[in-house]
């Protein structure tokens, strides 16, 4: 099943995609969430997908990233962090698919991370691993925007060049039944492969992932966990580019860059 949030002549709504169609649902998935398989009340609406503005496929109070997750980050000088590093991006970081990444014109040194998203469906604390698929709603992608500039200048944080508005690209839907275990990623610019790898290589699986964080925090329904990236690309963003994060089994994040 694959969950949008999107615009249809004014009106905001939740929906369903079936095929070339968008069904509207009454009320959202969160209200009705009660672990995967969950069904959902169908409002009587049908949109064409192409002509509906999809928006961001959720309103998180936060999206916890995690850092250096992918064994294919880890050289032979580092050693895998024993527990997951995380960080926050704040809800207004967050984009839709077609919507652009925005900075200013003198940044040269911004790049882009595709990610695999966790969408939490129920508030969700102290959650044993063996019961995290019960407050998960299912995935999204993530396009983890950073100004290197400022994260090499502020040493150990990376909020300024992490939080920046428009640095959290999610989207284009959420998919509720999928394996996240084995899906392949892949970042394109402008037409060019600039990352591939798979959620196999997680270091931290997502289980792992949301019992760890859920001891540290309360996740909120719409709250996002991003498992990290695999081996970054070293291109560099400028006016005009157009960047893609492709997960397997779930579509294409798509946003452009505009530097004013």
């Amino acid at each position: 099943m694959k969950i949008v949030r999107f615009q249809d002549k004014q009106v905001q709504k939740w929906g369903i995609i079936d095929g070339d169609i968008v069904r509207g649902i009454t009320g959202s998935p969160f209200d009705r969430f009660a672990g995967p398989g969950g069904s959902y009340e169908f409002d009587g609406s049908a949109s064409p997908l192409d002509q509906v503005q999809l928006l961001p496929p959720c309103l998180p109070s936060k999206i916890v990233c995690v850092g250096m997750n992918h064994w294919s980050m880890v050289t032979k000088e580092m050693t895998p962090h024993e527990t997951p590093m995380i960080f926050l991006k704040p809800t207004t970081a967050v984009i839709a698919t077609n919507e652009s990444i925005a900075f200013p014109a003198a940044f040269n040194n911004v790049g882009f991370e595709g990610e695999l998203a966790v969408v939490i469906g129920r508030a969700a604390k102290d959650v044993p691993k063996e019961k995290a698929n019960e407050y998960i709603l299912g995935y999204t992608c993530h396009n983890d925007v950073s100004d290197y500039d400022a994260i090499r200048g502020d040493g150990i944080s990376m909020t300024r060049g992490k939080a920046r508005d428009t640095f959290a690209p999610l989207g284009p839907c959420i998919v509720t039944e999928i394996d996240p275990g084995n899906l392949k990623l892949e970042s394109f610019l402008n037409g060019k492969i600039t990352q591939s790898g798979s959620t196999c290589d997680l270091i931290h699986d997502i289980p792992s992932l949301l019992s760890f964080i859920s001891g540290i925090m309360t996740l909120l329904p719409g709250d996002v966990i991003s498992t990290g990236t695999p081996k970054k690309s070293n291109d560099r963003l400028k006016n005009g580019d157009m960047i893609e994060i492709v997960i397997e089994g779930i579509g294409t994040l798509r946003n452009k860059v505009l530097q004013q």
